[in-house]
């Protein structure tokens, strides 16, 4: 499967780690950076970059990394048709899969192990979504309001 990758200096390490256990499970690992520590970079270069690139390669799945994840979401969140999910243990990222067809994971590096990280990857990448449809409906609601600002009847 194809990864795109991306975060900043507060996840450095995690994201190292992550890079060459996505290579020694097989994946086709696209990595947007940040490419060497700098403690005063800024996530949105990077996180946004790695989104753009699962939007525009369906099928693709994607990694966000910072220091807590949260700003990591809601940066790749703003790019169209994106749905990112902050995870912090496994089954939240099963569920994301399975319920939200989240296309990309954010982590907090400072959050979790980086065993941790590596179980909830593996477990993200491996799930699929469910396809009920109760879950699309859901979706297709939040994607029609993303595209023409119509808010679901109630």
């Amino acid at each position: 499967m194809q990864v795109h990758i991306g975060g900043d200096h507060a996840a450095f390490e995690l994201h190292q780690e992550l890079l060459a256990f996505l290579e020694a499970e097989g994946h086709e690992v696209v990595n947007h950076g940040p490419f060497e520590y700098d403690a005063v970079d800024d996530y949105p270069v990077f996180v946004l970059r790695a989104a753009v690139g699962v939007a525009a390669s369906p099928g693709s799945r994607g990694i966000v990394l910072g220091g807590s994840g949260n700003g990591e979401q809601m940066a790749a969140n703003k790019v169209e048709g994106i749905r990112a999910a902050l995870c912090y243990n496994a089954e939240l990222a099963q569920l994301a899969r399975e319920h939200n067809d989240a296309q990309i994971i954010s982590i907090g590096g400072r959050m979790q192990s980086v065993e941790e990280a590596k179980e909830m990857v593996r477990v993200f990448l491996a799930t699929d979504f469910t396809g009920e449809e109760r879950h699309q409906r859901r979706i297709d609601m939040v994607s029609r309001y993303e595209q023409e600002s119509v808010l679901p009847e109630l």
